[in-house]
């Protein structure tokens, strides 16, 4: 159980920082026993890595979402390029939704840490 800085994100998402201190179950110079407890927490002023690309794609969507709708009100000549955005969206929707899950898996502390 040894001790470990932890950086909290806004999101609520959180990564282990720097080792701190020994335990007094590790007898190797230099090791630490694997069991990891949080020293002190520090919060970060940002959302973590996962948070930022959702936020990213959502803005690419509203983006196609927006050319769509000005296109459709410029009348039929764009169908194909309304199309193309159609399945962007569609692309990123996925994308966003597989984002989500990863980000759920992590919150509830069954994916691996930062």
């Amino acid at each position: 159980m040894c001790f470990f800085d932890q950086h909290r994100f806004v999101c609520g998402d959180w990564k282990w920082g720097h080792f701190r201190q020994h335990c007094n179950r590790e007898y190797r110079m230099g090791e630490t026993c694997g069991m990891k407890l949080v020293m002190q927490t520090y919060p970060v002023g940002q959302k973590c890595k996962l948070c930022e690309k959702i936020d990213t794609k959502m803005r690419r969507r509203q983006a196609e979402v927006e050319r769509i709708s000005r296109w459709n009100r410029e009348g039929s000549k764009f169908r194909a390029s309304i199309e193309k955005s159609t399945d962007i969206i569609r692309l990123l929707d996925s994308e966003i939704y597989e984002l989500g899950c990863e980000r759920s898996r992590r919150l509830q502390g069954i994916g691996s840490a930062h």
